[in-house]
């Protein structure tokens, strides 16, 4: 799917998690909105002219998206080595929000291609399962 760079991303949220557990929904919404409204606003500037390009797959129990942009590039250690002033940086909360939700986090080499993946076949956290 590809679309303009926006913010109003329900619509596309919602095609992007339509085969995705109800029960990991709302994390996985969360997470994906992150990394939308980055490729959009960080990414692209907000140009309209600029594209945002998702794909999908499904492998087994794995989910895949794959989520670039036009813009001039991410380099991810900035924001995981806090390598930039903090009143300069306003990265931090997303990407840290981005390795809490999901099992894999990838950039391109040249910071304009993210992959996020998750595996709904882990087993279930110690506290849950003892409640079971």
């Amino acid at each position: 799917m590809t679309f303009a760079s926006t913010l109003y991303l329900g619509p596309i949220l919602d095609l992007l998690l339509a085969e995705v557990p109800a029960s990991w929904q709302m994390e996985l919404r969360l997470g994906l909105q992150e990394a939308l409204v980055n490729a959009a606003k960080h990414g692209n500037k907000l140009d309209p002219r600029k594209r945002i390009t998702v794909r999908f797959s499904m492998i087994d129990s794995q989910y895949w998206w794959v989520i670039s942009d036009e813009g001039g590039g991410f380099n991810p250690q900035f924001c995981l080595n806090d390598l930039l002033p903090e009143d300069e940086s306003e990265c931090g909360r997303g990407v840290c929000l981005l390795y809490t939700i999901f099992d894999q986090v990838q950039w391109s080499a040249d910071g304009r291609e993210l992959r996020l993946s998750k595996s709904l076949k882990k087993s279930l956290p110690g506290w849950l399962a003892n409640f079971l």
